[in-house]
């Protein structure tokens, strides 16, 4: 998508350079134009998630335990919210692709026909919309009825550069939706090498600053893609914009337990002005729901509202959630087999931040799969790429599909010790010592010992097969092509590897071997506080 076209979109970013003017032109200034009050209903990171799950993102097979979430329970909670009130907006922040068999089985279909059927104002790209490249994306899109904003990505794909716009406009309310997502889709997707993503802020600035120029608006919405601490960031580098709706970080806000922040959550901007910030959890477990009031120069006035928890007593779309379970019977035979059982839960949780079990476990299982072909020296996988618990109990195929849903395989790497050394320095420092960006997620590991200290962010010792790594040595190490790719950024991009079984295939095949699975924590990252 080129810059300079316009856009649609519900509430996320703009793009380009930021001018650093006490306003942005064309602002309204305060007192000046109308008063509005807007409801607005929002999710982000549904991924694949069509049906109601359990509160770890698996499905939901025994109603007496608790069943969350759904397309079905978010259509008729929007649909009657939106009967009570004048002025309504209904958003969505991206990552529908990829985390379920909706997806694995259909690509993006079903996901489409049921966006359509949710009648969404505006919607912007995650970063996972891009993982089966642009041509794909472009066919997807091309199936939406919805309007699409994303002002930071620039593609050559017809489909997109003509579908995606930077900003959408909602005349009635004289207000503007400016989008954007995350600019570290080159190394956590597979977007065509000659599409570019811009700074998320410089970009919502220069869109700000256009919109308030060019369109007879008053207020504007950011929709981003980019995680809840870039958002902070964003609102405090920005001018002229007072809400932002986010996702990509699959924060919970709200005053419930396990929170990261209020629901909104209130920062000042670049002139010191509030800016309020939500986010609504993920998979479809909560939709967002917020009442503002804007006053005369688009500032917030008052707000109520919060995040509405979508368990087994709210209401579903029955229309919707039979097509829902139609679609679910080609794939739910397989996916129910049941190949094994855990006899303790296999935590994705923290698997993005430090060492996990479920981490530990599939690393272990890789080594063991590699064994006797190149009996690796270490592991080394993205912790992103673990998706969704395992609860106690049996284990299905559906199950270790869903934990592993990007049909990522496993690969071989070479690599000198000091590259090794210099992998896990960037880890625990957070930046890459080979780019200078950052590393996205914690790599999961065996084989390896890291002793590091947290507060300084300096790592201490490395051992590898029990043994000081030696920095001028070779080794074998198994990862997955994703990570092998500089997926993450936490291995150097390498080239010329054999691509082997996917992780849910060799993982399915470990489960039927053993028959229990019952790994814990193995205590491979150190920490030594300074």
């Amino acid at each position: 998508m080129r810059l300079l076209s316009f856009a649609l979109s519900w509430a996320a970013v703009l793009a380009g350079t930021i001018t650093l003017s006490p306003s942005p032109p064309g602002y309204p200034p305060p007192g000046h134009g109308s008063a509005l009050n807007l409801t607005i209903f929002h999710v982000n990171d549904i991924h694949a998630h069509l049906d109601e799950i359990t509160t770890s993102g698996t499905d939901c097979t025994n109603p007496a335990k608790g069943c969350y979430g759904g397309y079905a329970r978010i259509k008729a909670a929007v649909d009657a919210g939106r009967k009570s009130v004048k002025n309504s907006l209904f958003l969505n922040m991206g990552d529908e692709f990829q985390g379920t068999l909706f997806f694995s089985y259909y690509g993006g279909e079903v996901i489409a026909d049921t966006l359509n059927q949710l009648n969404f104002d505006a919607m912007t790209l995650g970063n996972h919309e891009f993982d089966r490249g642009d041509t794909y994306l472009g066919q997807f899109l091309a199936n939406l009825t919805v309007p699409i904003v994303c002002a930071n990505v620039d593609s050559a794909n017809p489909t997109i550069n003509t579908t995606v716009k930077p900003y959408h406009v909602f005349p009635q309310y004289k207000l503007a939706v400016i989008a954007v997502t995350t600019d570290t889709i080159p190394t956590t997707s597979n977007p065509d090498k000659s599409t570019t993503f811009s700074d998320p802020t410089d970009t919502i600035q220069h869109w700000t600053n256009y919109v308030y120029a060019h369109e007879h608006v008053e207020r504007v919405i950011v929709m981003t893609h980019i995680g809840y601490d870039v958002d902070l960031e964003l609102a405090k580098n920005t001018r002229g914009v007072h809400l932002v709706i986010g996702g990509h970080s699959h924060t919970l806000l709200g005053n419930m337990a396990g929170a990261a922040g209020p629901y909104p959550t209130v920062v000042q901007n670049l002139d010191g002005e509030d800016v309020y910030i939500l986010q609504a959890y993920r998979y479809g477990e909560y939709l967002g729901y917020i009442d503002i009031e804007f006053a005369p120069g688009g500032r917030v006035a008052s707000w109520t509202g919060g995040p509405i928890h979508l368990t087994n007593t709210s209401v579903q779309d029955t229309s919707l959630q039979s097509q829902i379970k139609a679609w679910r019977a080609p794939f739910d035979a397989f996916g129910n087999q049941v190949v094994g059982s855990t006899s303790i839960l296999l935590n994705h949780n923290g698997c993005k931040t430090g060492e996990c079990n479920f981490g530990d476990l599939i690393c272990d299982v890789m080594m063991d799969y590699r064994k006797n072909q190149s009996a690796p020296a270490g592991c080394i996988l993205n912790g992103g790429g673990i998706r969704v618990d395992i609860p106690v109990g049996d284990i299905t195929r559906g199950d270790v599909i869903n934990a592993f849903p990007f049909g990522n395989a496993v690969t071989d790497v070479r690599l000198t010790g000091q590259a090794i050394w210099d992998i896990f320095a960037g880890a625990v420092s957070g930046t890459s010592l080979t780019n200078g960006a950052a590393v996205v997620t914690w790599p999961q590991i065996a084989g390896f010992t890291v002793t590091y200290d947290p507060t300084t962010k300096k790592l201490l010792s490395l051992e590898i097969g029990g043994a000081t790594i030696d920095l001028a040595a070779t080794y074998t190490i198994v990862t997955s092509d994703y990570a092998a790719g500089g997926g993450d950024n936490i291995i150097p991009a390498q080239t010329g590897f054999a691509v082997l079984d996917t992780l849910d295939e060799v993982l399915t095949a470990y489960i039927l071997r053993v028959g229990t699975v019952n790994e814990d924590v193995q205590g491979r990252v150190v920490l030594v506080p300074s």
